[in-house]
């Protein structure tokens, strides 16, 4: 094959690369097609204000005029400085089953890479450690849930063939029983705790958006600053992240706990909306948003999104009040899941192990030393 690889700076090589997912997935009945006008809108740096501090260049491989293989290279530098390391991200891949294509759309990679002091190369991350991140290594007879990545099963042995190795195991976790084992195990969770000594348990406000995320980010920005590759997210980060909130959960489905008016732990949950966005077929408009609306209400998958203490809380009893507001959530659905933890997040995972949601699907990052 004689492939050739540009970077993405017309219309022509941005409609490449947004459409070559449906030649990959062509026929997989579990593949969920994206929102095409969403991964524009993230990617581009005059949008998302994630790259403020960063950058974004696209490539895109070509079998003659047949687009074959893609990918975006990330690099902040906010994140060089709070790790220490020159790494840049890698996303948004996706390649047919063809070895020589993977390494032509690597080499101007690395020569990006060089010019750019980078030393390695680690991902995907979709565009960021708060994406959609990893490949997924397990059960790939089944449709991903709201904010699991999936891709073919080829993915890591191209990946590795080139180079590139595991640095990192993550997973998710499932009960496809949770209201049954949510009224043996908690009866008591399920009474109202809305007023609880010095705390305050509620529901957040979508018609006092701004503020409300201010108050999110204040407790996660507290509760994950140690995390894996975690960096402080900004409130214009918080406010184009959340265009679409209202789309993807209620106002109930977040709960927020308050000591004085001070919040101290946030709760987020989210529809598993796939099934919904499946059907919208990479694009939507006034009818297809009219179904999307109407068949929301039947969605019976619940995901853990976010779940977050302020350290100063985190040996309270702001953790049992977040747990009892979970069951009360969770009743109301068929299946909970989570996103992505961590294989060595003890804490997530023994909260997790609360509600019997076991281990399901199983990602890795990759990356290479340059």
């Amino acid at each position: 094959m004689d492939y050739s690889v540009r970077t993405v700076d017309t219309r022509s090589t941005l409609r490449d690369f947004l459409r070559l997912p449906w030649t990959v997935y062509d026929g997989d009945q579990n593949w969920i097609p994206p929102i095409n006008s969403e991964v524009r809108r993230t990617l581009d740096p005059r949008k998302n204000p994630y790259f403020v501090h960063g950058s974004v260049r696209l490539f895109v491989c070509y079998d003659g005029m047949e687009p074959v293989a893609r990918v975006a290279i990330i690099i902040n530098r906010d994140h060089w400085l709070r790790f220490g390391v020159r790494s840049a991200f890698f996303g948004f891949f996706e390649s047919i089953n063809d070895q020589d294509a993977v390494s032509a759309l690597l080499k101007p990679v690395y020569e990006y890479c060089a010019v750019n002091a980078v030393q390695v190369l680690e991902g995907p991350f979709n565009p960021s450690h708060y994406s959609e991140l990893g490949f997924l290594v397990n059960k790939f007879n089944s449709s991903p849930a709201f904010f699991q990545s999936y891709n073919p099963s080829y993915y890591v042995d191209l990946l590795q063939s080139a180079g590139f190795s595991v640095a990192k195991r993550i997973h998710t976790r499932k009960n496809e029983r949770i209201r049954d084992y949510v009224k043996e195990r908690y009866p008591d969770a399920l009474s109202d705790h809305s007023e609880s000594g010095d705390y305050v348990v509620r529901s957040f406000r979508m018609n006092d958006l701004e503020n409300e995320l201010e108050k999110v980010r204040s407790v996660f920005n507290d509760a994950f600053s140690n995390n894996w590759h975690f960096l402080p997210l900004s409130k214009d980060e918080y406010l184009f992240s959340a265009k679409f909130l209202s789309l993807v959960t209620y106002p109930h489905l977040i709960t927020i706990v308050e000591r004085n008016g001070e919040p101290v732990g946030v709760l987020e949950c989210v529809l598993d909306i796939n099934p919904l966005l499946k059907r919208l077929n990479g694009s939507i408009g006034p009818i297809k948003y009219l179904h999307y609306q109407r068949n929301r209400k039947k969605l019976r998958n619940l995901i853990v999104y976010a779940v977050g203490i302020k350290k100063a809380y985190q040996r309270t009893r702001v953790y049992k009040l977040m747990l009892d507001s979970l069951c009360r959530m969770a009743i109301q659905y068929d299946t909970l899941e989570t996103t992505w933890v961590s294989d060595d997040n003890i804490l997530s995972i023994k909260a997790a192990e609360h509600f019997g949601l076991l281990p399901d699907k199983e990602f890795v990052i990759m990356q290479k030393e340059l």
